[in-house]
């Protein structure tokens, strides 16, 4: 029987890896073990109950309530580091470690925080349970390389990476280098699986339901709440493109890749979003039309057209627009599509309904 530690299970990516454990390995599944966060006056294990009773699961998951609850374990997530906690004497076959911190900021002031959360912390859990797993599994991004161009292969650790578009890459990316490296020194399998920017889902009930909503959701959101009749010009060109990947098909990769030796694996899609393509999608999923495209990089230095653009470009615009104007990639999907074939959709009627979707639940996260 097979022992489990996932953090991130409340997450966007953590819950639907937790729903694929329990819909294709229950019967080998002696205990999941779920670190989690109080929040506010909600306990981790109300917060796990929460998940479990939502509309918003698989039909699994909702059958099976009673079976999988005995497989559950919650941990206290403040005692994770902690040697009197009970995962301590537990042998365990797979530690996947989902939960990240995703803070896109290129402020240096905030460097320290993001290397915090995602590389110190990440560095603690191995040194911590080393000497008690088979396997640590390492959820990073397909991003994680940096800005590089190009045909992007699976692996990021024996290459030179080029630029890092935030603190967030550089982190993950370090993340990485460590875990391969530490684990060939102290004979510990590691792998690590990469999803690229997570949109709704593609197979699973609801279909275009995501948990919660960032990155190009952020965007779609901006604008939808805009009340301005501003126009504004939006940097990007017309080769930069998004990769984006329904979260439940990246669930499901991850769950089948648990028992094999593949060291790194993009789970990506084939091809990009084309931006200008894709934002033009999104802006008309929530009803904006008062824009206009430019290869300009548009700063106070420069000037801005009016409040809005302003606006944009001193929030989400700083974080977004290293991603609106990257290289464009070609992505090697050769070993992904061998383990499960990406589902066939159009890549823009789907952001378009991701986005209607979200504009549906007004872009209300879960209360997980």
């Amino acid at each position: 029987m097979t022992n489990i530690i996932l953090t991130g299970a409340t997450g966007t990516l953590g819950s639907r890896i937790l729903f694929s454990l329990l819909e294709q390995k229950i019967e080998q599944i002696e205990k999941i073990y779920l670190p989690v966060r109080s929040k506010a006056a909600i306990s981790p294990e109300r917060r796990i109950q929460n998940m479990l009773s939502s509309s918003n699961i698989p039909e699994f998951i909702k059958k099976n309530s009673k079976a999988i609850a005995n497989k559950i374990e919650v941990v206290d997530a403040k005692y994770i580091l902690e040697p009197t906690t009970k995962l301590k004497s537990k042998n365990i076959d797979y530690f996947i470690h989902s939960a990240g911190y995703v803070n896109l900021s290129t402020d240096p002031a905030a460097k320290e925080e993001v290397f915090q959360e995602n590389f110190d912390f990440t560095k603690n859990l191995f040194n911590h349970y080393g000497n008690q797993i088979n396997k640590f599994v390492y959820i990073s991004t397909a991003f994680s390389f940096g800005d590089v161009g190009g045909i992007l292969k699976n692996d990021y650790v024996e290459n030179r990476t080029g630029n890092y578009r935030n603190h967030y890459e550089a982190s993950k990316h370090a993340s990485e280098k460590f875990l391969l490296e530490q684990g060939k020194a102290k004979n510990i399998a590691v792998q690590i699986l990469r999803p690229s920017v997570l949109g709704g889902n593609i197979e699973e009930a609801p279909n275009f339901f995501i948990s919660k909503y960032m990155v190009f959701y952020l965007f779609a959101k901006f604008f939808n709440n805009n009340t301005s009749n501003d126009n504004i010009r939006i940097s990007t060109n017309d080769f930069s493109g998004l990769n984006i990947i329904p979260t439940d098909y990246a669930a499901k990769v991850i769950v089948k890749v648990l028992e094999t030796n593949i060291e790194q694996l993009n789970i990506v899609h084939a091809k990009e979003t084309n931006m200008m393509k894709g934002i033009s999608k999104v802006l008309d999923a929530v009803g904006f039309s008062n824009f206009t495209f430019t290869q300009e990089q548009i700063t106070a230095a420069t000037g801005f057209a009016s409040k809005l653009e302003e606006f944009y470009y001193e929030t989400i615009g700083v974080h977004l627009h290293p991603y609106l104007t990257s290289k464009p990639n070609e992505w090697d999907t050769a070993l992904l599509e061998s383990i499960l074939p990406m589902p066939n959709y159009n890549l823009e009627d789907y952001l378009l309904q991701t986005v209607s979707f979200a504009k549906a639940a007004n872009f209300r996260n879960q209360k997980w």
